[in-house]
C-alpha cells in the first residue's frame, strides 16, 4: 500500500521545477520586454534630443498607468467602459487641490487614487442592472457628469479656467527637470504594474476572467458577479486617479476640457492597440497614443497644403491604426508573434 506522506512530498517536488520554470519563462519575458524599451529610449535619446524624449517617456508612463485601468476593467473583468478619463480628472483634481491645501504630493498620491477609486466605484453601480453597451452609455453619462461638474463648481476648481499645479516636491526636492520626472514616473509605473500582476494571479483576478468569459457559469461556481464588477472599477479608478496626480504635476495645468470624451477614447483606443488582455499592453498602446501627435506633425510638413491644414487628421491617422491592428495583430501590439 502505498504512503501517502511519500505521495504528497512526491507531488510537491514535482511542483516546485514547474513553479520556477513559470518564474524563469515569467522573467524571461519581462526582461525582453524591459530591454526593448530601453533600446526604444535610448533611441528616442540620440533622435529627439534627451529633454524633449525624457518628457515624451513621463508621458508614455503616465498613460501607461492610466491605460492599466483600462486594462483591469474592460480586457481582465470584460466591462464596457467610455469614461475612463473622468477617473483621471477626479485624480488630477484631487492631487491638485489636496497640494494647495499643504499636503506633500507624496502623501497626496494616495488620497487622489481613492479619490479616483470611488469615482470608479459610483460609475459601477448601474453594472447591477445594466449590461453590454448599456452599461457602457452609463459610464459614458458618468463622465459628462464629472465634466459638467468641474466646469460649474468654481469656488472649488475655479471652473472653465483651470487650475495652476506646482512641480512634485518630496521634502526640500522638486520633480521640476525632465529627468526627475521621469524617475518618478518610471517609479509609479513599477509599483503599478507590480500590484496589477499580482492581483491577475490572486482569487480577485480569477473571479475578475471568470465573469468576463461567462458570468452565469461564473456566478454558479459561487462568484459575485457584481462584487467581482465593483472591484474591477475600483482598481481601476485608482490606477487612472494615480495617473491623474501625475498627469497634473507634469502638465503644471488642468482644466476640465482636457479630460473630455475624445480623452477617454484615446485611453479606451490605447488598450485595444496594445492589447487587453495583457498588462504589456497598456506600455504599447500609451507609446502610439503619445508617439501619434509628433508623428503627424511630421506627417502635416510632408502633405500638400489643403491636406496639411486638413481638420481631423489626428482622428483619421488613429483610425487607420486601429484598423491595421485589427487586421495584422488582433490581440494587440503586446501579443507575442
Amino acid at each position: 500500500m502505498t504512503d501517502p506522506g511519500r505521495v504528497s512530498s512526491r507531488t510537491e517536488s514535482t511542483r516546485v521545477p514547474v513553479a520556477r520554470a513559470g518564474n524563469a519563462g515569467h522573467w524571461r519575458r519581462h526582461g525582453r520586454a524591459l530591454a526593448t524599451w530601453g533600446v526604444l529610449l535610448m533611441a528616442a535619446l540620440a533622435w529627439l534630443g534627451a529633454e524633449f524624449a525624457l518628457g515624451q517617456a513621463t508621458l508614455v508612463a503616465t498613460y501607461t498607468i492610466a491605460g492599466l485601468g483600462v486594462i483591469i476593467i474592460v480586457g481582465q473583468a470584460g466591462q464596457i467602459v467610455l469614461g475612463q478619463g473622468a477617473f483621471v480628472a477626479l485624480g488630477a483634481y484631487a492631487q491638485a487641490l489636496l497640494v494647495h491645501a499643504g499636503v506633500p504630493a507624496l502623501a497626496a498620491l494616495p488620497l487622489a487614487a481613492a479619490v479616483g477609486a470611488l469615482g470608479g466605484a459610483l460609475a459601477s453601480l448601474p453594472a447591477g442592472r445594466l449590461g453590454g453597451l448599456y452599461f457602457g452609455m452609463s459610464t459614458l453619462a458618468f463622465a459628462l457628469i464629472v465634466e459638467e461638474g468641474l466646469v460649474r463648481w468654481e469656488s472649488l476648481t475655479q471652473g472653465a479656467a483651470g487650475m495652476l499645479v506646482p512641480a512634485f516636491a518630496l521634502g526640500g526636492w522638486r520633480a521640476d527637470t525632465p529627468l526627475a520626472q521621469a524617475g518618478v514616473s518610471l517609479a509609479a509605473v513599477l509599483v503599478a504594474f507590480g500590484l496589477c500582476a499580482r492581483l491577475l494571479r490572486s482569487r480577485i483576478g480569477r473571479a475578475w476572467q471568470a465573469v468576463r468569459e461567462d458570468e452565469a457559469a461564473a456566478a454558479a461556481c459561487g462568484i459575485a458577479p457584481a462584487a467581482a464588477k465593483l472591484r474591477a472599477f475600483v482598481v481601476g479608478g485608482s490606477l487612472s486617479g494615480l495617473a491623474g496626480g501625475l498627469y497634473a504635476h507634469w502638465i503644471g495645468f488642468i482644466s476640465p476640457e482636457q479630460f473630455g470624451l475624445v480623452f477617454s477614447f484615446e485611453l479606451l483606443m490605447l488598450a485595444f492597440i496594445g492589447g487587453a488582455r495583457q498588462l504589456a499592453g497598456a506600455a504599447w498602446g500609451a507609446l502610439v497614443v503619445v508617439a501619434m501627435p509628433q508623428a503627424i506633425a511630421v506627417l502635416r510638413d510632408t502633405l500638400p497644403g489643403d491636406w496639411a491644414r486638413a481638420a481631423g487628421l489626428e482622428l483619421v491617422l488613429f483610425g487607420a491604426v486601429i484598423v491595421a491592428v485589427i487586421l495584422l495583430r488582433p490581440q494587440g501590439l503586446a501579443r507575442a508573434p
